[in-house]
């Protein structure tokens, strides 16, 4: 299949299709009088495991090592268990971050409600922006 049949049915934009060829996380075939890349059905089940992938915060590279494993006949369970362990701490330091940013724009939106605008007067660029305490305790 080509390059559109294959996005179609992957339900992606060959667009991806094409990254990740260029990434060699798949290995088309070339079709010998047009040279049209050709992608199988493993082409296309190795699209859906990438999706998969993807979805669980794996890089293009992580991907790729994982497939590469693969290729060789070794288990490449270990390794993703081992990423996805080192990467949860990170994740939920990240929604920490988040949440207590998502606190800070609540307070400024609240305490700017009744504030005038102002207009930049070289003084001042925006009167809203520098109320907004520069030190805030997070909690």
């Amino acid at each position: 299949m080509k390059v559109s049949e294959l996005a179609k049915r992957g339900g992606v934009t060959p667009e991806t299709v094409r990254h990740y060829t260029r990434e060699l996380l798949l290995a088309p075939t070339r079709h010998p009088e047009n040279g049209y890349q050709l992608y199988s059905a493993t082409d296309l089940e190795r699209l859906h495991f990438i999706q998969r992938a993807r979805k669980l915060g794996f890089s293009v590279a992580e991907i790729r090592d994982i497939l590469a494993h693969a290729d060789q006949g070794d288990s490449p369970c270990p390794m993703v268990r081992d990423l996805l362990a080192n990467r949860l701490p990170q994740i939920r330091a990240q929604i920490q971050e988040l949440e207590a940013l998502a606190q800070r724009m609540e307070q400024a939106l609240e305490s700017w409600q009744h504030m005038p605008d102002g207009t930049p007067d070289g003084h001042s660029l925006c009167r809203l922006i520098e109320s907004f305490p520069e030190e805030q305790e997070t909690p």
